[in-house]
């Protein structure tokens, strides 16, 4: 089972979500063609039947990402949680780092403040120590893994925090209204989990940083934008506190072909002194 909570985020501003809540960066890939990027949102999530890797929550940690070699391993996680693909397909590796890529410089742009649209964006990580996990998880370790401080690490859950009026390609949120929806308003997206950590309540962790953060900016509203037929990430956005606010009209997710998405929405207690 992948975890599409939020969708990813490529080389302009997709995003989307492994654990997946309704949007996503980069299409499903069976080939070595180049594809096409749809636009950001939250998440959807694909089932597959894997039995899930117990983890040692003592050494997990929830934070927001700064250097550059996490962001990489974030974008990889991404690339390899929105999309399914065929080992067997003419040049996939290849095709795997260009998408990568694409999604790193996206990324590294959003945080910078470079891409027009948003005002803020944090990437959210949840990582584990390398040693916890490279006996059992050869492909996370060696596609997510980076080094802090000395220790090698691994993400295993992703998502970005953006402070915007709206994501593009998809229905804005109502709240705040006026002039303060500019400083008050954000949206999840890109928030995905590893597939072989699905059940270890990593989804939550990163969902709840992300309103801790979103409180410390002052965000006052909080949305994230799901697949109507994503019921693994819906129950975990409800169970996070999230509402029901809008409807994409299909007329929209025909145009874009792509599941309807509904959009969610969470007040957020303003920490932020300032």
């Amino acid at each position: 089972m992948t975890l599409l909570l939020s969708l990813p985020p490529p080389s302009s501003h997709c995003f989307s979500s492994s654990f997946s809540s309704g949007h996503r960066s980069s299409a499903v890939v069976t080939t070595g063609l180049p594809i096409r990027f749809p636009a950001v949102a939250a998440a959807t999530t694909t089932h597959h039947h894997q039995q899930s890797l117990p983890i040692d929550r003592s050494s997990l940690a929830v934070a927001e990402a700064v250097e550059e070699d996490q962001l990489w391993a974030a974008a990889c996680l991404r690339i390899r949680s929105f999309n399914d693909f065929q080992s067997s397909s003419f040049g996939i590796q290849d095709h795997k780092r260009y998408l990568a890529e694409r999604e790193f410089l996206a990324l590294k742009e959003r945080i910078a403040g470079k891409r027009e649209g948003f005002k803020r964006v944090s990437c959210i990580n949840a990582t584990l120590p390398l040693s916890q996990l490279s006996n059992s998880a050869n492909d996370l370790c060696a596609s997510c893994k980076f080094t802090s401080n000395g220790e090698d690490r691994v993400v295993v859950g992703t998502l970005d925090l953006n402070q915007c009026l709206w994501l593009p390609e998809e229905i804005p949120g109502r709240k705040p209204e006026g002039i303060e929806a500019e400083y008050g308003r954000a949206y999840l997206s890109n928030v995905c989990v590893a597939r072989e950590l699905h059940r270890n309540g990593l989804g939550y962790d990163i969902v709840s940083k992300s309103k801790t953060v979103a409180g410390e900016w002052g965000i006052t509203d909080l949305y994230v934008h799901v697949a109507v037929d994503n019921e693994p990430a819906k129950n975990l956005y409800l169970k996070s506190g999230f509402i029901h606010e809008n409807d994409e009209p299909a007329w929209q997710a025909r145009f874009l072909d792509r599941p309807r998405r509904i959009l969610l929405w969470i007040g957020v207690p303003c920490t932020n002194e300032l």
